[in-house]
């Protein structure tokens, strides 16, 4: 089973058969709250009439189409109504199946563009500490966490990381965006020194860090790092798996942080999780680059299921969803009282921290000597069984609700929080 403790699981397991709207179910028909949009995954809710339709009805008439010297209408459709829903920020999509895919297609996209551009020896990737880009070898390499490597043994070389923005110690308890850190930004000029700028392709960060346990970037420290890769000529690479489509309440995080990235990798609510799909979103410069080389196939990648009729008609319904019910509107407004619900937990056992960003948030426990994360998956334990489903990372308990919840739901899913908290040991 995948990122599971397989024996621990099970000796006791934890099983859903059905879903909807904010709720699981498991096999007895008790309700779940989702108090984790799935894995970041389904911001629209689960089994929305709407989507499922749409794929119900492609599924009759186009069960698959090769993506390769070939396509469908369906996909074209659905890189227009995302090259708008992206305001127009960005000329391009290239179909993936996952964030991992779309990690390592970008990192590729952006090797190939220096080349074409007659710089390839640009191929060195400044990634995070902390950074989480998929489990790819691609994206395991960029990434910093070093439970996900240290397993594996060598991975790409030439790659650098910058320091994480983490620090309990100045920002604890942040209401929003931290104060401390943005000049954690400028490590990208000691990169540079070092390495010798003619070498650095791309610098790739989460724009807000989710599987490393919501961690934050400090106020205008993205924007520093957009002008750094822009005085260097280095491409700037945003992971947006998690925090695409709504979860900033925002379409893109990119939105929410003014900040425009040269290429971006989505996934997850891409398709409001019911199909497998990403996305790489290129800005139109790294594709006309591209376009000018010899003729013949320009970019040598892909996927047998990039651009999938089923994936395709869940992403133009998902978008439809989006803008019919106004979901992000709904969103906007469930966010302070989402940060007052969160940060009502401060002063109860065991927690240091509290923090949030459009619909995330973040409570970091204490952990027990000499047993790091055992006490957070008590919680996460402890919660299933009383009917709430969380998410964990070490000590971090994170927090991302499919974006339709009301005020009930926030009530509901903090309520039994505090009080799994009080009684934890």
């Amino acid at each position: 089973m995948p990122f599971t403790a397989n024996r621990d699981y099970k000796a006791a397991p934890r099983i859903v058969a059905s879903a909807s709207g904010m709720y699981y179910r498991d096999q007895s028909g008790r309700q779940i709250l989702d108090g984790t949009a799935g894995l970041w995954c389904v911001p629209l809710g689960h089994s929305h009439p709407v989507i499922v339709r749409a794929v119900q009805e492609a599924i009759a008439t186009l069960d698959y189409a090769p993506a390769f010297q070939m396509g469908h209408p369906t996909a074209f459709e659905l890189a227009a109504e995302l090259v708008e829903y992206s305001g127009r920020r960005f000329g391009q999509v290239f179909y993936t199946n996952s964030g991992s895919e779309a990690v390592d297609t970008a990192l590729k996209m952006v090797l190939a563009y220096h080349r074409a551009r007659g710089e390839g020896q640009r191929t060195r990737f400044i990634g995070r500490e902390r950074g989480y880009h998929g489990v790819g070898f691609g994206g395991m390499s960029v990434g910093g966490l070093s439970a996900n490597r240290k397993q594996f043994g060598n991975l790409l070389g030439g790659v650098d990381y910058l320091p994480h923005t983490h620090n309990l110690e100045k920002n604890a308890f942040s209401r929003g965006l931290p104060e401390y850190g943005v000049h954690l930004a400028d490590e990208l000029e000691r990169l540079v020194t070092l390495h010798d700028v003619s070498t650095i392709a791309a610098v790739i960060v989460e724009p807000l860090s989710g599987s490393a346990g919501v961690i934050l970037p400090p106020k205008h420290y993205l924007q520093r790092l957009r002008e750094l890769c822009d005085k260097h000529g280095i491409l700037l690479i945003f992971d947006e798996v998690i925090t695409g489509f709504g979860r900033m309440a925002t379409p893109f995080a990119c939105d929410y942080f003014g900040v425009t990235p040269d290429l971006m990798t989505t996934a997850k609510g891409l398709t409001n999780g019911v199909v497998p799909m990403g996305a790489v979103f290129s800005k139109p410069a790294i594709y006309d680059t591209l376009m000018q080389g010899p003729a013949g196939i320009e970019l040598f990648h892909g996927y047998t299921y990039s651009g999938h009729p089923l994936a395709c008609a869940a992403g133009l319904a998902a978008l439809r969803v989006f803008k019919e019910e106004k979901v992000l509107e709904h969103a906007q407004g469930m966010t302070a009282y989402w940060e007052d619900a969160l940060h009502s937990l401060k002063g109860l056992p065991h927690v240091i921290d509290l923090r949030n960003a459009g619909l995330i948030g973040a409570i970091e426990l204490a952990s027990l000597p000499g047993k790091p994360g055992a006490r957070a998956m008590e919680v996460y334990k402890t919660a299933f069984a009383e009917g709430v489903l969380i998410r964990t990372t070490g000590d971090i308990i994170a927090l991302s609700p499919p974006l339709i919840l009301e005020k009930q739901h926030i009530d509901e899913l903090f309520g039994k929080l505090r009080d799994i908290l009080k009684r934890s040991a």
